[in-house]
């Protein structure tokens, strides 16, 4: 695309610019090439336009942004647009082709319950025979099922990222996507310019209060999804749901406790080998099967069922695609180890409403002890959810071992007083802190017993541990298996 062709695109003035080629768009100096136009973003630190100079080194043609700093000059072509961000995203999605409008796209929203209702989404769309891609926490499939990564961690991509991921995902014959879509990814324009088919809702509870500053605001940035999808799928066991009726211009509704709506579990039934549950829907009725512990699935089962049947998934193709699901990296997953040793698992929950699902299931499912490891995140990451994951750990765990959980700036010690904190004042004691995560899950896979069950908590399938200043390599299952082969 030429850059009068990508200004007329933006609704900007075309005439005077230099008839040069667009070869992509980003907010990075450093990932600027021949070609790019450098988007000069001003953020909470830095404001890009100070990186001007930068990026037409590196053979930038021109410079989107909301105006020019006093005094300073643009060394390329200036385009100023209203708002940056949104510029960002528009571009990107017109440098791509527009690719999600050749998709039909399932967009997911929540705290909790996103990932793994997005992975069933992907399953079973396949198993209905459409081909179809992934972008999510854990990484990103095209239809071939091989999960990449993106060299930066994110809940989602940057826009140009999501916009050529899209891209990619319609050339090699790609007929949908499932993303989710975070609150940040929502709130920043990442997911701008995403034609969505289909929204759904899992849950909500206090999160990344740091960046958003009330819960309610917190709300509004999900709600984006449901606003911008002509079909929205609604939990009414959350009690947010209730304002969310209406809001997209048709939406249907799951219960997976047994509340009036159009999707709904009934007779559930956990065993060794999973979940087993009766499913009322305008689908009609079936009994259903998926290879997953923990009750709170059905939920995420009924969601991406209603989802994958509005895109045209018969009952047929959503009972065999529940029955043959795999599992999600780093969700309630069980690390092998030797035979007569304790069970393990890791998990990514890491609020206290997610923790207490997961220790709520695993009690039920375990003959012995129940022991969790877990931390918190440092920085200015809701520190308010400190004091009250201690509490939850110490209360539903017959011990419980305090750690780091991607401590950054915060000092490890004032982390784990907090965590100590919420357990003292709830009167009980049965918790040790260790602050280096490695000793940590060596610690408590040596002390717990055949019959016992291990829970790894916080950390799921991320790949890097952040400890200062420092970004370090880390594999949470990898360890757990050193630990139990150490035993």
């Amino acid at each position: 695309m030429r850059l009068p062709d990508l200004a007329a695109a933006l609704s900007l003035p075309a005439s005077d610019l230099p008839n040069v080629e667009v070869s992509g768009a980003t907010h990075n100096a450093d990932w600027v090439g021949p070609g790019s136009v450098f988007v000069a973003i001003r953020g909470a630190r830095f404001d890009g336009h100070a990186f001007m100079d930068k990026a037409r080194g590196a053979g930038a043609v021109a410079v989107l942004g909301e105006g020019l700093p006093d005094g300073m000059a643009a060394p390329l072509p200036y385009l100023r647009v209203p708002d940056a961000r949104a510029a960002l995203a528009d571009a990107a999605a017109a440098l791509a082709g527009h690719p999600s409008r050749a998709l039909k796209v399932v967009g997911v929203t929540g705290t909790d319950g996103k990932t793994t209702t997005s992975w069933l989404a992907r399953h079973l769309l396949r198993a209905a025979g459409l081909p179809t891609g992934l972008l999510s926490t854990v990484g990103y499939e095209l239809p071939d099922g091989e999960l990449r990564h993106f060299p930066a961690h994110f809940t989602t991509p940057e826009a140009p990222e999501v916009q050529a991921t899209l891209a990619e995902m319609v050339r090699v014959g790609a007929g949908a996507a499932v993303l989710e879509a975070s609150s940040h990814a929502l709130a920043l324009d990442r997911v701008r310019g995403v034609d969505w088919d289909v929204a759904v809702w899992t849950h909500l509870s206090s999160e990344h209060l740091d960046f958003h500053g009330t819960l309610e605001n917190y709300f509004a940035e999900k709600k984006k999804l449901v606003e911008r999808a002509p079909f929205a799928v609604l939990n009414v066991d959350d009690p947010w749901t209730a304002e969310l009726r209406g809001v997209a211009p048709e939406e249907t509704t799951y219960s997976a406790e047994n509340q009036h709506a159009d999707w709904r579990a009934t007779g559930i039934e956990e065993g060794p080998g999973g979940l087993s549950f009766g499913v009322a829907s305008p689908a009609g009725e079936f009994r259903a099967r998926l290879p997953m512990i923990g009750r709170f699935n059905v939920a995420n089962a009924l969601a991406a069922m209603a989802a994958a049947h509005r895109l045209g998934a018969a009952p047929e193709a959503l009972v065999a695609g529940l029955a043959s699901f795999g599992g999600v990296p780093g969700r309630m997953e069980l690390v092998p180890g030797p035979v007569g040793g304790p069970r393990v698992i890791v998990d990514f929950a890491h609020t206290p409403p997610s923790l207490e699902k997961a220790l709520g299931m695993l009690r039920a499912t375990t003959p012995g002890r129940l022991w969790v490891l877990v931390g918190s995140a440092g920085g200015r990451r809701d520190p308010s959810k400190r004091a009250p994951l201690g509490e939850v750990a110490t209360r539903l765990a017959d011990h419980a071992v305090l750690t780091e959980e991607d401590c950054r700036d915060t000092p490890i010690a004032d982390i784990l007083a907090e965590m100590e904190r919420g357990a003292r004042e709830a009167g009980r004691a049965n918790f040790t802190s260790i602050p280096d995560r490695r000793e940590a899950i060596a610690h408590v896979i040596a002390q717990a017993a055949p019959g016992d069950t291990v829970l790894l908590a916080g950390k799921g399938p991320e790949d890097t541990l952040e400890r200062a200043a420092e970004t370090l390599p880390w594999d949470e299952v990898g360890e757990a298996r050193a630990a139990l082969q150490r035993r």
